[in-house]
């Protein structure tokens, strides 16, 4: 009886360890796409709207997340032309792959345009889908907690808008980063280095973008935001200043709504009016 005791005894162990590795590996096991954040166990939700600077903050692995103009009204006068652009759900979807890895897919819904020639007063519209873009969000620091947190973002736009035929690949990187304050103040800011279509003529030039951007709650659930950027092009060796003022309301936890202004102060700098929303699952 003995002998058949602990040979039982020795071979639930020996069966029951394997067992016990699995479920500790099981335990250990990182998130991912396909091994999501339980919902318990998610951040507070983070956007990169409704201002220029970016959040430097991913999307739970497993998780979506969209965020969109619902409407944007884009002006700009230059040299030669003046153009009103009105775009529609200006989408952005976020999905988490990793703890401090997501990707974005940008697109443009639909899109009207209307340029006109100051020379000759010639009018040409346009309307139809947009650009898309692809943007890869690494977080470097402070993703979980603590006062501080950077992260990169490069990115690659595709010409496949309808609504013009001056569309061409652009691309760049963006390095966000955000400092909490005392008194649950919070400053942004931003350094992005971007190549981009010539406005006027079929070439490409080079950009670089600054931004300081400050926030707070203005009462509960509703937060105030305000921006200052410049944007300094190196082939035409040319400034363009902006302020921007926005606000975001949380409904819920998974869900908010923004609208705001960038107002480029120089009269050839872009100006641009937009409602938009951003929402999580």
């Amino acid at each position: 009886m003995k002998i058949t005791f602990y040979g039982l005894l020795m071979a639930s162990g020996l069966f029951g360890i394997p067992a016990m590795l699995s479920a500790q590996t099981q335990a250990i096991k990182p998130y991912s796409l396909f091994n999501p954040v339980p919902k318990t166990q998610m951040r507070e939700m983070e956007t990169d709207r409704p201002d220029v600077t970016e959040s430097p903050f991913t999307i739970d692995a497993g998780h979506i997340q969209y965020e969109a103009d619902l409407f944007r009204l884009e002006t700009e006068k230059g040299e030669l032309s003046k153009q009103n652009t009105m775009l529609f759900n200006q989408g952005n979807l976020k999905i988490g792959l990793a703890k401090n890895t997501s990707i974005q897919f940008g697109f443009q819904t639909y899109v009207t345009e209307k340029e006109t020639d100051l020379q000759t007063g010639e009018v040409s519209r346009g309307h139809g889908i947009g650009d898309v873009n692809i943007r890869i969000k690494q977080n470097i620091l402070g993703n979980d907690g603590g006062n501080f947190a950077l992260a990169v973002l490069p990115y690659i736009k595709f010409p496949t808008a309808r609504y013009t035929d001056d569309s061409k690949y652009e691309g760049g990187i963006i390095v966000p980063m955000l400092f909490r304050l005392s008194g649950e103040w919070n400053l942004g800011s931003q350094v992005e280095a971007d190549r981009l279509e010539d406005a006027e003529e079929s070439a490409m030039h080079t950009e670089l973008l600054q931004s300081l951007t400050i926030s707070h709650d203005i009462v509960k659930n509703l937060e105030g935001i305000a921006e200052t950027y410049y944007r300094y092009d190196f082939k035409k060796h040319h400034w363009s200043n902006f302020l921007n003022a926005s606000a975001q309301v949380e409904v819920s936890k998974n869900f908010k709504l923004d609208a705001g202004l960038n107002y480029g102060l120089q009269s050839d700098a872009e100006k641009n009016y937009f409602i938009g929303t951003s929402f999580r699952f």
